[in-house]
This record gives structure tokens, sequence and C-alpha cells, in this order.
């Protein structure tokens, strides 16, 4: 793929990633045809931000998991109510690495 491409899209969405994670993803990009463009931009990623933002407003009932797609984990949290709250503020400081996380398992299929 071209150089400007694989640039834009690591601006576009380094906030997205882990900072480790971003020069292999670069690296992978690099490699791939320039077909793969238009599905690479259609890959589902979370913001990190939204999904503290969704943290802190209704993590009781485990939203902020549902939104990233863990769903078990929401259906734990909806039941406990976040842990009887426990849980909630803990995810405060957790959510966003693991929506990064997330994300780059979202890119693992398009890099292969």
């Amino acid at each position: 793929m071209e150089a400007a491409k694989v640039d834009l899209f690591i601006m576009s969405y380094a906030k997205s990633f882990d900072a480790h994670h971003l020069s292999f993803i670069r690296e992978k990009l690099l490699a791939l045809d320039d077909s793969n463009w238009g599905m690479l931009l259609n890959v589902n990623l979370k913001d990190p931000t939204v999904s503290l933002i969704v943290s802190i407003v209704g993590g009781h009932f485990g939203i902020d998991r549902f939104l990233i797609g863990d769903t078990g984990l929401g259906i734990a949290k909806l039941l406990t109510c976040g842990g009887l709250g426990v849980w909630t503020v803990v995810d405060w400081f957790l959510i966003m690495d693991a929506t990064r996380d997330r994300n780059f398992k979202r890119m693992q299929p398009y890099l292969a």
C-alpha cells in the first residue's frame, strides 16, 4: 500500500491503538495491496475517549463493555450493578486500554 495512505490511516486512528502497536500496524499496512484500502476504512474502531465517557455515565450498567464488544463482561456488570460500584470505578481506569486492545484485535484479520 502507498506510504501516504498508510500514514494518513495512522494519523487518523493513532489514538485508537497502543503506541507499541502502531509500528507493527504500519509495517503490515505497507505490505498490503492498495485494493485493501476500502476494507480497511470500514473497520469498526471505537474511540477510547468515548468509551471512557460512556463508562463514567453508564458504566454501572455495563454499557461501556457492551460498546467495545465485551458482551460477557457487560452482562456481568449489568447483573451485579457494576460489581456493587467497585468494578465501575476500576473500569474508569481500564476501559481506554481495553478499547485499544479490542481495536487491535479487530485489525488483526485485515493485517494478515
